[in-house]
């Protein structure tokens, strides 16, 4: 049974990305404990269309958080209702910072509207059973940094845990995660806080557990291209034990199950397609990847890309 006490490690959602094929991977990779996500999923679109593929899961995912978008509370609220039922935890999303996103006054745009933010949070959490969490960012600018503010709120709306993405919405993905500020907000509030941004190996769960005092780590970029990396936080965290990076060969067979497993999913020509944006995240160890993904780019076939890979492989073997 899913308890917030003993969580640790979230798999942060990624729209286009977090799909059920990514997420039963980290399970058949070792990871028992870290609180997978779904892709963000739009209040809107799940109460229109409830029978959706974004939807989908394995009760192998388990322990599986939903995280739901919108800025029309009803809706957030029964979409929220019509999830809990698969879900572990439900999660708000207040921190996407993508123009379509907050055009629509939704995802980071929740952070300058706080009493709407906050009627949003107080009828899901009357709707909801299960753990409630939210994602946030530090604020929309340096000017506009509330997160401590939008922290509290959330805490008085009776939300079970947070997650602090340490930019602004300005700033996007660009520069570096300030992690002072997540050690600011756990100063704030009572409730646990998962510190997010700039997280993509051991050291740096370990040098942000010790500055921020996080209750634990949640990872979203840092996990593309490693379903061993959760694993081995869990093993860190419980024993302190650092276990070392996967090497090119087993970055390759992940990236061959992640590809077997989009093909089962939504047939070869589609899951080659979409598959193409995660080569980076397998290949950066490979010298002179940015050739190796443009001829991975262009095949259409999973024969074709597998053999590529082979013929990589042996090239690295013999250097």
């Amino acid at each position: 049974m899913f308890e917030i006490k003993n969580l640790k490690v979230i798999q942060a959602p990624l729209a286009g990305i977090s799909d059920i094929v990514y997420r039963k991977l980290f399970r058949e990779y070792g990871s028992r404990e870290t609180l997978l996500t779904t892709e963000m999923i739009s209040s809107e679109a799940i109460n229109q269309v409830q029978d959706t593929n974004i939807i989908k899961f394995d009760k192998k995912e388990r322990p599986l958080s939903f995280q739901i978008a919108g800025h029309k509370p009803d809706l957030m609220a029964k979409a929220a209702d019509l999830l809990q039922e698969r879900a572990d935890a439900i999660d708000i999303n207040c921190g996407c910072p993508v123009n379509k996103i907050v055009k629509g006054s939704d995802g980071c745009a929740l952070m300058r509207n706080i009493p709407l933010a906050k009627e949003i949070v107080k009828k899901v959490r009357k709707e909801v059973k299960i753990p409630l969490s939210v994602k946030f960012r530090l604020g929309w600018n340096q000017e506009e940094k509330n997160y401590i503010e939008f922290a509290k709120m959330l805490e008085g709306e009776g939300v079970d845990f947070i997650t602090m993405h340490a930019r602004t919405r300005v700033q996007m993905y660009s520069g570096i995660a300030n992690h002072t500020e997540i050690q600011k907000l756990k100063q704030a509030v009572k409730i646990p806080v998962f510190a997010n941004g700039d997280i993509k190996t051991i050291e740096d769960v370990k040098k942000c557990m010790e500055l921020t005092g996080a209750d634990g780590v949640s990872i979203g970029r840092g996990f593309i291209g490693d379903f061993s990396f959760p694993k081995r936080i869990e093993t860190y965290f419980k024993t302190g034990e650092i276990i070392k990076e996967p090497d090119l060969f087993e970055k390759i067979k992940m990236l061959k199950n992640h590809i077997e497993g989009e093909v089962e999913y939504r047939g070869e020509i589609n899951a080659i397609k979409y598959m193409r944006k995660f080569y980076p995240f397998y290949i950066s160890s490979v010298k002179n990847a940015s050739k190796l993904r443009s001829r991975l780019v262009l095949l259409n076939t999973k024969d074709e890309v597998f053999e590529v890979l082979d013929e990589t492989l042996c090239v690295y073997a013999s250097d």
